[in-house]
């Protein structure tokens, strides 16, 4: 969607899990955003490699190719096998072995562009570095040019501290020469990619201004302190989104032992491995809701709400769910994705660079 409002037109969507799938086409049809062109398919990745799924996918390229048209694939394989919170299965794991399936298919297709999102896990983490090295090769041997930053989601304006590793490959002959780096082939040279264009907030300042008014959070606050974006706080979204008329207001979970629990954590403590207090003025913590992962409403007592949880990823407020869907899926579904606001100013930066060439 950040894509789309980018100015891309999405051709073709897969998605494993059929709720999800349900869930983002309610979205978009609520939104009045228009099929994809080649429509929506359920099914595993991996099947999109081989056999009826790879001609299928193959003939969506050819046609599209056939019209001119800069192909792009976008996607992010599922990513707790690399994240330092997860079960570090990296490489082996169920999920991690998605992104080398990923990279098989970009390879398959050759794609003009592609974006590949994981999590900072894979870019920092020593065990998982060398998998993700051995990928990015594998983009180069096929005439890939590569450029890679660590954003953040607050950057972008989000009120959310949400660090993930964006890999951005466009093919070779597409690339003027004098843009790649002559020590490090097929890697654009950093002054030639505008990763920095639509960057609101660098993240060494942002986190400077909070830092030095930290103190102030231990007790409550009614308004706004000075020297904070206001974009960057969760109660500029819960506002902006209309959180308390949307939708989704109604759908959170209700605590049966945890009400006291709940009661005694002051706003802002943020310290616990879960039952984390969102503070007002501040940014949330990542918005991840697997794992007993629980985020405390700032001023009622209780867990927040699918509408604010949509607020966080900087959705629409036209973005809602169907009502009737088990809260365990709308919450997963929302920490997957990837904020809406930085994920449409990555996009901007790539229609950007495609532009200029």
């Amino acid at each position: 969607m950040g894509f789309e409002k980018a100015g891309f037109e999405t051709a073709f969507v897969n998605e494993l899990d059929g709720v999800f799938l349900n869930m983002y086409k309610y979205a978009r049809d609520k939104m009045k955003i228009s099929q994809p062109v080649f429509g929506y398919h359920q099914g595993d990745m991996e099947d999109l490699t081989k056999d009826l799924g790879k001609k299928m996918l193959t003939g969506y390229v050819n046609s599209s190719k056939e019209k001119g048209i800069l192909i792009g694939f976008v996607g992010g394989p599922p990513c707790p096998d690399f994240s330092i919170a997860g079960k570090n299965l990296g490489r082996d794991g169920k999920r991690g072995k998605l992104s080398e399936t990923y990279s098989t298919l970009i390879i398959q297709q050759k794609p003009d562009f592609f974006l590949f999102e994981n999590v900072k896990g894979l870019y920092k983490t020593k065990q998982h570095k060398e998998f993700y090295e051995e990928l990015k090769n594998k983009f180069k041997k096929s005439g890939y040019v590569l450029t890679e930053r660590l954003i953040n989601a607050i950057e972008y304006g989000v009120a959310q501290d949400r660090d993930r590793i964006i890999l951005v490959g466009f093919k070779k002959e597409l690339v003027p020469e004098s843009m790649i780096d002559l020590k490090n082939r097929q890697t654009l040279l950093e002054s030639c990619f505008p990763w920095s264009e639509y960057i609101k907030h660098p993240r060494r300042e942002i986190f400077a201004k909070y830092q030095k008014i930290d103190d102030l959070y231990d007790k409550p606050l009614t308004r706004k302190p000075r020297g904070i974006p206001m974009d960057t706080t969760v109660e500029y979204w819960f506002k902006k989104n209309s959180v308390s008329k949307h939708p989704n207001s109604k759908n959170f979970f209700i605590p049966r032992q945890a009400k006291a629990r709940i009661a005694s954590i002051r706003e802002g403590n943020i310290s616990g491995k879960s039952f984390k207090r969102l503070h007002r003025w501040k940014y949330s913590p990542t918005v991840a809701y697997g794992h007993n992962e629980v985020h405390i409403h700032p001023y009622e007592d209780r867990r927040i709400s699918v509408s604010e949880a949509l607020a966080l990823q900087s959705l629409p407020k036209e973005f809602i769910f169907s009502g009737d869907l088990p809260l365990s899926k709308m919450f997963k579904a929302i920490g997957n994705g990837v904020p809406f606001v930085a994920a449409k100013a990555v996009a901007n930066t790539i229609n950007g660079f495609l532009n200029s060439l």
